[in-house]
């Protein structure tokens, strides 16, 4: 009787093959991958010659690649500098990968019923390049005379949500943002001691700022290392808008951010 040939020694050379066949791409693909990987390592705007020797090309090749990039939409060149960041591709992206994110789906069901309970417009606003930026907002029971939306980005000097992300957020990630704001800080032992009070608080509020008439509160939300993840901010007309640090919209956003924080523990 003829001895069986084993299956997975002669499979595995055809196998082997197969694979790396179908694993074989596209190099210009990968190349210009390599300008978007730069530009998210930096996390924020650059010139063409610092992208380019991030990404180890010619200042020429990297022209090329991001000509390319720019009619796609995964990166746009700011006017005014001529600086390289995100385009709105990316940001779609972005935010189709963020909606997996543990703390943003423990945060999605908790917004939502935070808005319908307290009648405030609701974000959820993430750090990113430009600033904080609003990646979910549910709209609240009262008509708001301002331009929210997601992608909105946040001031970290005006808004009580940039705030937020000043006192509790990475540092570095701040300077990042700080730099690509322009931020002024020549009020900056002001500026310091209202972080520090914000720290103490653990909530911030904005009144009458830095829309007229529109009024917010905001708080972070940590995982079980105690890293800031996300902000939560309610947002209203400013004579609706309880803004006092111990009212009951400041309690329902505590106990939103308690919740939140507990399922990523």
């Amino acid at each position: 009787m003829a001895r069986p040939v084993s299956a997975t020694r002669d499979a595995t050379p055809d196998a082997s093959a197969g694979e790396e066949k179908k694993q074989r791409g596209i190099q210009s693909v990968e190349v210009g991958a390599r300008l978007l990987d730069a530009l998210a390592a930096r996390r924020e705007p650059l010139a063409l010659s610092t992208l380019a020797d991030a990404a180890e090309l010619s200042t020429a090749q990297a022209h090329t690649y991001l000509v390319s990039l720019t009619r796609l939409g995964l990166v746009k060149r700011d006017a005014l500098t001529g600086n390289y960041e995100p385009g709105p591709l990316s940001l779609r992206l972005g935010l189709l990968n963020l909606e997996h994110q543990p703390a943003y789906r423990a945060a999605a069901p908790r917004v939502a019923a935070l808005a319908l309970a307290t009648g405030m417009s609701v974000a959820v606003s993430v750090a990113g390049p430009q600033g904080p930026t609003v990646v979910r907002y549910e709209r609240g029971g009262y008509p708001l005379h301002v331009n929210l939306h997601v992608g909105t980005v946040m001031s970290l000097s005006t808004t009580s949500t940039g705030r937020i992300f000043r006192a509790f957020d990475d540092p570095a990630r701040v300077a990042a943002m700080l730099a690509h704001q322009a931020e002024n800080e020549r009020d900056a032992p002001e500026t310091a001691a209202r972080i520090g009070e914000i720290r103490a608080r653990g909530i911030e509020r904005s009144v009458d700022a830095p829309s007229p008439g529109v009024s917010s509160m905001s708080v972070p939300v940590f995982d079980g290392a105690q890293r800031m993840q996300l902000a939560l901010t309610a947002i209203g007309p400013t004579g609706l808008c309880d803004v006092g640090w111990d009212g009951a919209l400041a309690q329902a956003l505590k106990d939103a951010a308690r919740d939140i924080a507990g399922l990523l523990s």
